[in-house]
């Protein structure tokens, strides 16, 4: 019945999530019925000193980093950064390499540091030109986007400034660097994987004579080439959030040691700060935010204008998104708490290996969340205990556990509930049932690189 109890709580979020319901509100509701269920006096207790507790500490670490990302992501699209290359992509791979240009582009986008969601937004306009061009159906799209955004540059890379990139190096002690060999295979296999899959697609698509479509949702208007900024200039900010982020990883600990101490006059007791659980953090902060002057130094007139506006959407889509996935952080510290739990982490042990059992776990919980840094972080709270005693027993560097907890995370988070999803088919005025089957397509792709990479690490030891 325990085990009940916990698995129902996971689906009332999944689809209180699918239909469109406010994650902030369903998860401590569905975290507190199962409470009721189980014990009805500690209601109020666990709320407090769970929920809340989970919550607001997964805001303290993480809401600067979601800000950040947002805040440079729209002075990005202000300066026409964006614009300028996603078209300068376009004139130099060519139209015919439609899928090509658009995950390059947005791949580019999100290791530079630009949130996935306003990758969306900043990409569509040029993707619909160019699959207008190319006669190629606009219900192609959002698998190409979700392929160049959603994959190998939000969690395999080494260093992308992506929060699931980011959230293991606090649990496992590591920095966004981790297993960097590991992370450029998997990315190679990603990418060489799903653009098959999609040429597949398009060439499929050409064949049945099938174009772009008529009377379409939402299509951009065009978009003049002789009005975009120096692709030069538009690249730099991305050259020096990628920089600054790699040099301040190492340059942190040689500045602030392995612990570090502040006395303030007005403070009771002095600040302890273990500087290998924040290194990375600060590192992107840093990062985002020279990135951020880059930008307005080198194009402030442009940025200037609609900045006030711009920067309170950004911070307001920050806030949003980082509260979603505080609320499922929260959420997970109450299920794992519970006797069900504990049950499925049991029978999760089962699986011997130490990698197989972190990627199942992680992705699983990502899944049903539809949230790969929700479903990350409830998998961490609950099982990274056991994972590291796990890779430790096996003698595995923990460099390793990370890749593959933060692949994982991103692997079956893409399920139809996901935010990003919904953002994605909404934005480019398709539907699920037009869309979804080549996300999908690519959601099972990255799940595959995750025991690609498993594969690849005991075959060859390579990290």
């Amino acid at each position: 019945m325990s085990v009940v109890v916990a698995l129902a709580a996971l689906a009332c979020l999944m689809v209180a999530a699918y239909r469109g319901y406010s994650v902030i509100l369903f998860a401590p509701l569905a975290a507190l019925g199962a409470v009721l269920l189980t014990d009805p006096a500690a209601i109020a207790p666990v709320f407090s000193g769970v929920f809340m507790e989970k919550m607001v500490g997964f805001v303290k670490l993480y809401f600067p980093v979601f800000m950040l990302g947002a805040v440079f992501g729209k002075v990005i699209e202000l300066a026409g950064f964006s614009q300028s290359i996603v078209a300068t992509a376009i004139r130099y791979i060519g139209s015919a390499r439609a899928n090509l240009v658009i995950v390059a582009v947005c791949g580019l986008l999100t290791y530079g540091g630009v949130s996935v969601f306003v990758v969306v937004f900043a990409v569509y306009p040029f993707a619909a030109e160019l699959y207008r061009q190319g006669n190629i159906p606009k219900r192609l799209m959002p698998g190409a986007i979700a392929l160049g955004a959603f994959s190998f540059t939000m969690d395999s890379l080494p260093g992308t400034p992506q929060i699931q990139n980011i959230i293991p190096t606090t649990f496992f002690k590591t920095t966004s660097w981790a297993a960097p060999m590991l992370g450029i295979l998997g990315s190679l296999f990603l990418v060489v994987v799903g653009l098959f899959y999609l040429e597949s697609r398009r060439r499929a698509a050409a064949i049945r004579g099938e174009g772009y479509g008529i009377n379409l949702v939402n299509e951009p208007q065009r978009v003049e080439g002789s009005k975009l900024v120096s692709p030069l200039l538009a690249i730099l900010p991305l050259i020096v959030v990628g920089v600054s982020n790699f040099w301040l990883t190492r340059l942190i600990p040689l500045w602030y040691g392995h612990a570090h101490s502040v006395s303030l006059p007005g403070l009771s007791k002095p600040i302890e700060t273990k500087v290998p659980s924040v290194t990375a953090i600060w590192a992107v902060e840093g990062a985002l935010v020279l990135g951020i002057v880059v930008v307005l130094v080198t194009a402030f007139g442009a940025v200037r204008r609609h900045f006030a506006e711009g920067t309170k959407a950004a911070i307001s889509g920050a806030l949003l998104a980082s509260m979603n996935t505080a609320s499922e952080y929260g959420f997970g510290g109450v299920i794992a708490a519970l006797p069900g739990f504990l049950v499925v982490s049991d029978a999760l042990r089962v699986v011997p290996n130490p990698l197989v059992n972190a990627a199942i776990s992680v992705s699983t919980l990502a899944g049903i969340t539809g949230s790969a840094s929700g479903g990350m972080s409830i998998a961490l709270a609950a099982m990274s205990d056991a994972f590291v005693q796990g890779v430790h027993a096996a003698q595995i560097p923990l460099e390793v556990l990370h890749r593959v907890v933060s692949m994982a995370s991103g692997g079956m988070d893409t399920l139809p509930h996901n935010g990003a999803v919904i953002t994605l088919l909404a934005v480019t005025g398709l539907t699920h049932r037009e869309s979804y089957r080549d996300i999908f397509a690519i959601t099972v792709i990255k799940t595959l690189a995750v025991f690609f990479v498993i594969g690849v690490f005991y075959t060859t030891g390579l990290v």
